[in-house]
């Protein structure tokens, strides 16, 4: 986390319950973190795109609603850093968890026959992001969030071993890549916690250039955007395989993952 002193700026004084390693206002006066800030941009942009194609693909809505999800999370997460305010915090770290309960769903769902609804799934996954919004807001404790954001990842890397495992063995390349990457952010997200003094003191004597690349909570969001679109792109490929569909993973200016199908034919 930053030490205590900081500077101030346009949107005020920091109400936040956290406040991270990069060094306040210090690229200019209108955005408080400004590299936590735009590297959010990987989290609202592709999955708007996935969104759109999903709708003209004519898939399921709850595939719609893993993208627009992700998009809530990354314009939330761009709310927070650039204010520091816990209103804005709040914008960011309840919508991980509710999109984290839509992956879930949509992970357990991918066996079932097309257009299917599991009312129960539903209202134990309702019930428990009432309940995580309900205890956070009365106890303002970031680490009853990152436990219950936990659990949620938790439960889909050990539903995307299973299908990877018992299922779909091929899929093993995307679904891996999806998690290492995740975790690679995840890793560097601690690092950042644990060594920002070290950070911050390394930064002052190297080139901005230098400092920039060791803004590793800027990472974490790029690095857990790109896991997290390539998890949909994996829950996807899986629904659409059980729904005899072609699913193909191809590359956008041959860098950006995104998926390509056709309904199989009927003779």
């Amino acid at each position: 986390m930053a030490p205590a002193a900081d500077r101030e700026g346009y949107w005020g004084p920091t109400t936040s319950t956290l406040d991270w390693c990069e060094e306040n206002y210090a690229v200019t006066w209108y955005i408080a973190e400004f590299w936590n800030t735009v590297s959010n941009l990987i989290m609202i942009i592709p999955p708007i795109f996935g969104a759109i194609q999903s709708v003209r693909d004519g898939l399921e809505k709850r595939y719609i609603a893993s993208y627009l999800a992700l998009t809530v999370v990354g314009m939330g997460s761009w709310c927070f850093h650039m204010t520091l305010k816990y209103e804005m915090q709040l914008l960011d770290e309840l919508p991980m968890i509710y999109s984290c309960c839509i992956f879930v769903y949509c992970m357990f769902e991918c066996f079932k026959m097309k257009n299917s609804v599991n009312y129960h799934l539903l209202f134990i996954l309702v019930l428990f992001s009432l309940i995580v919004t309900t205890v956070y807001l009365k106890v303002k404790e970031p680490v009853f969030h990152q436990v219950m954001y936990g659990m949620l990842v938790f439960t889909l890397v050990l539903r995307s071993i299973y299908i990877v495992t018992w299922v779909y063995p091929w899929l093993r390349g995307l679904g891996y890549t999806s998690l290492g990457i995740f975790l690679l952010g995840f890793l560097l997200w601690n690092i950042d916690n644990i060594f920002c003094d070290s950070l911050r003191n390394f930064r002052k004597k190297m080139p901005p250039i230098i400092g920039v690349a060791t803004q590793f909570h800027a990472w974490w969001h790029i690095l857990t955007g790109l896991g997290s679109y390539l998890h949909i792109l994996f829950s996807l490929y899986t629904r659409t395989l059980y729904l005899k569909y072609r699913p193909k993973v191809k590359f956008l200016f041959g860098i950006w993952p995104v998926i390509l199908f056709e309904p199989l034919r009927k003779h």
